[in-house]
């Protein structure tokens, strides 16, 4: 069976053509399956009946499956979404009250390769590559479950999204096009590699880039981020230098806090320092809990604390809004697990 969702504009005029159907006939499907976003071909109204009946033997939109749906007390939605292979990975779904926004927190990968010591999706190992196609499977989804209008792609799921690199950035291109997403309102978060840091900055689009520093102390960052031993905190702090002259926008820096290890004043110190002369937001992640207990979440004293230092020197800082932790949806608790 074909999957519609694989094929760019160009290509899907070039199958419709292929079943001796006009050009513009494609241009049909192209916005029923993402302007519309129709879960079968029943729903297309304008598509003589034949044609859709052709459809329905050849071919489908998605070839994804929602394993699992969780819905969140502050109305996040977490999916667990089976691949054609019965691979699954998550992907979330965030919204607030007060905003218009609507948030897809994708993945890139089923597991990841990194290691993270905090992170959910480290423990579970590195599986494979996510298709470009796959990746905009997960907005589609959404869509079609919700019926709801995907304003804002967060690439912030399992997976590190630089070490897919060409299919992330091919998805990119495409959420852009074919999903009608402003650039902007695209962010690739990474742990730090920093080559890839510097390759996106040579493409025509440029997401928001977000990195996940975690803590400026390259002994402990080694302990809980095994990319520092390849790129270490210098190395990163170059690439960011050149992201920031290269695009003129500002870095987002994550940082965890985790109790005791990386929210003490001496690490906020340390963070200033690194800091001090880089383009930068700052957003602080409050521990989530995996499941283990080797690390805990910070008092909200020394988050403020925290917080506070790093405004002393001249940064905005904000503290990232938790969502979906009662049904593992937060940050660093998507495992993939049924």
């Amino acid at each position: 069976m074909e999957v519609l969702a694989k094929y760019s504009k160009d290509e899907l005029e070039n199958f419709v053509e292929k079943l001796g159907e006009k050009k513009f006939r494609a241009g049909q499907l192209f916005s029923w399956i993402y302007s519309k976003s129709a879960a079968d071909f029943d729903t297309m109204s304008d598509i003589k009946k034949d044609f859709r009946e052709k459809l329905k033997d050849i071919a489908v939109i998605l070839d994804t499956k929602i394993k699992k749906k969780q819905v969140s007390a502050d109305g996040t939605i977490k999916y667990l979404i089976e691949f054609h292979d019965g691979c699954c990975a998550e992907t979330v779904l965030m919204r607030f009250d007060n905003r218009a926004n609507l948030s897809a927190c994708v993945s890139s990968q089923v597991g990841c390769k990194m290691g993270c010591d905090f992170c959910a999706t480290a423990k579970r190992g590195f599986v494979r590559n996510l298709e470009t196609y796959e990746i905009i499977s997960q907005i589609l989804t959404i869509q079609q479950d919700t019926g709801l209008k995907i304003t804002n792609v967060v690439f912030m799921g399992q997976g590190e999204p630089l070490d897919n690199y060409k299919n992330v950035y091919e998805a990119i291109s495409r959420i852009n096009s074919d999903l009608s997403i402003g650039i902007r309102r695209i962010t690739i978060s990474t742990c730090g590699i920093a080559p890839k840091i510097k390759e996106l900055c040579d493409y025509e689009l440029i997401p928001t880039l977000a990195v996940s520093l975690h803590c400026a102390d390259s002994d402990v960052r080694k302990q809980i981020m095994p990319v520092e031993r390849r790129y270490n905190l210098e190395n990163l702090k170059e690439s960011l230098k050149y992201y920031c002259e290269k695009t003129g926008k500002r870095v987002t820096l994550e940082y965890i806090l985790i109790g005791s290890l990386t929210d003490t004043t001496q690490m906020a110190q340390k963070l200033c320092d690194y800091i001090c002369d880089l383009k930068c937001n700052i957003n602080l992640i409050p521990y989530n809990p995996i499941g283990v207990d080797k690390y805990k979440k910070p008092a909200k004293k020394d988050m403020m604390i925290f917080k506070y230092l790093l405004e002393s020197a001249g940064k905005k800082v904000t503290i990232r809004l938790e969502r979906g932790a009662d049904i593992d949806a937060a940050c660093g608790q998507l495992a993939g697990k049924e």
